[in-house]
């Protein structure tokens, strides 16, 4: 499982301004969203019945139209995911996708960098 999130939410990057544990619930919020929204497919039903298992990879992105491109990018590889937008701000945070292995990927995040 993917999930991208905004590196320009972090404090520290004094853009927005977010504590960092807000950024992290927002990463949270998406995977169980994906997670739930996808309950029927094979892989979130192969990924949840192994939960020991369990692998993410949680990647950044600059901002918010970052984010944007790459949830489109997503979507022209029919790679399903789950776009959070944090309410009532009506921000965009962050993605999660269903299970997949990064070769499914192409270059869809290729932009994303592991967050640190």
């Amino acid at each position: 499982m993917f999930i991208v999130m905004r590196k320009d939410l972090v404090k520290v990057m004094c853009v927005l301004q977010w504590p960092l544990g807000s950024v992290v619930a927002q990463g949270s919020h998406a995977a169980v969203a994906a997670i739930w929204k996808y309950r029927e497919d094979a892989r979130v039903k192969e990924y949840t019945d192994n939960i020991e298992s369990m692998h993410k990879v949680v990647l950044s992105t600059k901002n918010e139209a970052s984010l944007l491109k790459m949830a489109e990018n997503l979507k022209q590889k029919s790679i399903p995911y789950y776009l959070w937008t944090e309410q009532p701000e009506n921000t965009p945070t962050c993605l999660a996708t269903v299970p997949v292995m990064r070769s499914d990927l192409g270059d869809a995040l290729k932009q994303c960098s592991l967050f640190r």
